[in-house]
């Protein structure tokens, strides 16, 4: 965390792309911002809802920082980070995200949330 540390301009947001990697790598069995709250000991995900949709972090350079770092460990010049996305089917709309969207899951437009 100390190589993107600085792309964060508050303390908060630091902590809590902390917290948010941590419990991403974790070997929760659902991962959403109310889980990974739960297991940085939080009481709610306003926090990490937070860092993900308001709080002022430069995300291109944070991607260009883990280019770095992979390329680093790797010890390749031609490596390739890849990153996909993935869909969970939803039969309502009240969990956050969901809508009707085009999703690999199904392979059509259904209602789904779509993460990386």
């Amino acid at each position: 965390m100390g190589r993107i540390a600085g792309r964060f301009t508050r303390v908060e947001p630091r902590r809590r792309a902390r917290e948010f990697v941590l419990g991403l790598l974790s070997d929760l069995p659902r991962k959403s911002c109310w889980t990974l709250a739960e297991h940085a000991g939080n009481a709610t995900p306003y926090g990490l809802q937070h860092l993900l949709s308001r709080a002022k972090w430069d995300a291109e350079a944070v991607r260009d920082d883990l280019r770095s770092f992979a390329i680093e460990q790797l010890h390749d010049e031609d490596a390739v980070l890849v990153v996909d996305e993935t869909g969970d089917l939803k039969k309502g709309t009240a969990t956050v995200g969901v809508q009707r969207q085009y999703t690999g899951t199904a392979g059509r437009i259904e209602n789904s949330q779509v993460a990386v």
